[in-house]
């Protein structure tokens, strides 16, 4: 597997199992209705003084948590009274955390009035996101608008706080759901969805707010006041499509707009992604097939490690070393035990894994087996260790299953 690749997956898993220590941190419960081994995926709010959330305007906080039912990781907001679950994404950070973090950005836009004495603008290959990452993230928001506004539903959580990115591009939308239910109004409950249609029309703005600030790189360029020198900014450095598309989108129309509207500004981009996403998808196959091996070697180093040494199986405190297990045992100390003729350890995993593939296959092949005090070799077959391997681990199942 490339290095870069199992790095990522390395970190994603560290981050699923990190646990706190609940003497560190007595305010985090140790369980929330069947959720468990919850881990603070943010600052803490502190407890003596209210901080509300700059969306939602309550009190919020985020955790990792497993669910019992289940034994899989999610993430819980919680809207102080009300907790909501989604699915996890190990390593996920924000946009905003991202792209709007560096205190120097907004500079340009309020270092000084915008007119003729202002220096020169801010150009790609000096701090602006390059074209083709602003499509790609354009392509997967508005797909993921398409889907939403398809189902009769609004987002509501288009915003660079709330749009999360895992690995190098990819954007997943997060707090869906949660203005749904803090806004909701019993005496709209006959319709429920009556405002849905302008809250779609505020979900393409909130999309248009999110590129125009891509394309900045700047937060400071969506306010009101600075739109003008934001587009001037857009139109010097970036594509047509791109300043007609941010247009469309920021500014009213007479009629209702549909994300779909903007398929033919994004064009043949769309299939830059796509030969990207497919291309990506090839290099992850690849290094799956490397892989997908480990899974039946580890099973079969389970299952042996269920059988040698167990120190007493129906009351036989001599059962591991005799039988069909003693044989396993040698072929144990055969696999991971070897010395050199200078009685030094003899390590070589090609050895392990060539051993663990000609038993799983049941190969004819012979085999010489040395006991520990060397006066006895044993000649068995690999296939002849299949067999006592698969009844052996087949007692224990019948053992444990409580049919012995």
């Amino acid at each position: 597997m490339a290095d870069e690749l199992r790095q990522e997956l390395i970190n994603r898993h560290l981050i699923t199992m990190a646990q706190i220590d609940q003497a560190d941190m007595p305010a985090v419960p140790a369980e929330v209705d069947s959720y468990h081994s919850l881990f603070p995926l943010e600052p803490l709010p502190p407890p003596n003084r209210i901080q509300k959330s700059s969306n939602f305007g309550y009190i919020t906080s985020c955790y990792k948590a497993v669910n019992s039912k289940d034994d899989l990781p999610y993430c819980l907001r919680r809207i102080h009274a009300l907790v909501f679950a989604y699915d996890f994404h190990a390593g996920g950070e924000t946009m905003m955390n991202r792209h709007f973090n560096d205190p120097n950005a907004d500079a340009y836009f309020t270092k000084r009035k915008w007119g003729q004495h202002d220096g020169p603008l801010p150009r790609q290959h000096a701090g602006l996101l390059p074209e083709s990452l602003i499509w790609a993230y354009i392509v997967q928001l508005s797909s993921a608008l398409r889907t939403i506004h398809t189902a009769g539903l609004a987002c509501r959580v288009m915003d660079p706080t709330k749009i999360l990115i895992t690995g190098k591009t990819r954007l997943r939308v997060n707090c869906v759901g949660v203005f749904d239910v803090l806004t909701f109004d019993n005496s709209q409950s006959n319709n429920p969805l009556a405002l849905m249609a302008q809250y779609q029309q505020a979900d393409l703005i909130s999309l248009g707010k999110v590129v125009l600030a891509l394309a900045c790189n700047s937060l400071a360029g969506i306010q009101r006041e600075n739109l003008q020198k934001a587009m001037e900014l857009v139109t010097i450095n970036y594509s047509s499509d791109l300043k007609n598309l941010i247009l469309y989108l920021l500014t009213d129309q007479n009629r209702m707009r549909s994300v779909n509207d903007i398929m033919p500004m994004i064009g043949a981009r769309f299939y830059t992604q796509l030969d990207a996403a497919q291309m990506r998808n090839d290099v992850i196959e690849e290094d799956l097939a490397k892989e997908v091996q480990n899974g039946r070697l580890f099973r079969l180093l389970a299952k042996l490690g269920t059988i040698n040494e167990r120190p007493e199986f129906q009351k036989d405190p001599t059962w591991s070393e005799t039988g069909d297990r003693y044989l396993l045992k040698l072929f144990r100390d055969h696999l991971f035990h070897q010395v050199t003729e200078a009685g030094a350890p003899w390590i070589d995993l090609s050895h392990i894994i060539s051993c663990l593939n000609k038993l799983d296959a049941g190969v004819p092949e012979k085999i010489s087996l040395i006991s520990r005090d060397e006066k006895s070799v044993l000649v068995v077959t690999y296939s002849d260790l299949k067999r006592c391997f698969e009844n052996t681990f087949q007692e224990l199942i019948a053992a444990a299953n409580g049919q012995l």
